[in-house]
């Protein structure tokens, strides 16, 4: 559904709209390691590359009606990146989240001008209310993750790894329904393996590789507002088939207390979304072979920070 030159597409739109995000080294005894600081991007987290490059591809096919604009359904995240690329093309958005969304996300996404409405206690409530507003008024559906041009803007960080350190063999991402693995994966293209990170209580990705296919899964735990979908997409599911993925499962617990030491060390204010993926290694749940140079993303960081401290 992805591949390679369509990740490249997706950094030739974004060019100039994106942050190129640092990568920031932090190595420790014989282990390479950089932080891939994605959570300095745009409205706080790597969702703004895909929703840029679905609303400025959707404009670009004539699919855009200005009048009614764009809508997402979210549990925070791609609801601001959303919100914020159709204030970017001056369009209206409409943004579905679950009632359970963090105050501190949906505050910003009603800042960017979006029209936000809390619907059901989980995404694929909002989900289901989106697509029926789509169908509605003729909206533009951007999905949080499961088309072509939002999982390949997401994987225009992998380019920018590449580039900035290509001797680079491991990228460690977090996994929620797929579309930023999907998008690393693609555009990697097999020249650094990919670690895939859940948490134990949202192993969409962990159980779809068990059955062979996707399945749906109970969603709970602590990062369930940003990576809470019930299943991995078929965009991922797709590109998985195509290039190997090591999966890894992370204990709630082991997400707090990486995301305290993103803070405590580096002085990082990740949500657990965004704390997932170095949840793997602050754990040992992936323990690089000696020598391996690892780059880590830290994929967000819409979070209360009066809980870090």
């Amino acid at each position: 559904m992805i591949d390679d030159s369509d990740v490249r597409q997706a950094a030739r739109r974004l060019t100039g709209l994106v942050r190129r995000t640092p990568m920031v080294d932090v190595a420790s005894g014989a282990t390479p390691l950089w932080l891939k600081c994605e959570f300095m991007q745009y409205t706080g987290s790597f969702k703004a590359r895909g929703a840029l490059n679905r609303v400025l591809s959707a404009r670009e096919d004539g699919e855009l009606d200005p009048g009614v604009g764009i809508v997402v359904a979210s549990g925070g995240n791609a609801g601001l990146a959303n919100a914020y690329a159709a204030a970017h093309v001056g369009v209206p958005a409409t943004v579905f989240v679950p009632e359970s969304a963090p105050i501190v996300k949906v505050d910003r996404i009603r800042r960017y001008g979006a029209d936000v409405r809390r619907v059901g206690t989980e995404y694929a409530h909002a989900y289901d209310a989106a697509v029926r507003h789509a169908e509605d008024v003729g909206a533009v559906f951007c999905h949080a993750y499961d088309q072509p041009a939002i999982a390949a803007g997401a994987g225009t960080l992998a380019l920018e790894v590449l580039e900035d350190r290509p001797s680079v063999d491991v990228v460690v991402v977090a996994v929620g329904g797929g579309g930023l693995l999907a998008g690393v994966l693609a555009g990697l293209e097999g020249r650094a393996r990919v670690v895939a990170v859940e948490p134990q209580t949202i192993p969409t990705l962990n159980a779809a590789l068990a059955q062979g296919y996707p399945v749906d899964v109970a969603v709970s735990g602590v990062a369930a507002d940003s990576l809470g979908a019930r299943r991995v997409g078929d965009i991922c599911w797709d590109v998985v088939s195509r290039f190997p993925v090591t999966s890894v499962l992370v204990s709630d617990d082991d997400v707090v207390a990486a995301r305290a030491a993103l803070w405590d060390d580096y002085r990082i204010a990740a949500e657990y979304g965004g704390a997932t993926a170095f949840a793997a290694l602050h754990s040992g749940s992936y323990v690089p072979a000696a020598g391996e140079r690892v780059a880590v993303v830290v994929c967000g960081a819409n979070t209360d920070p009066a809980t870090l401290t």
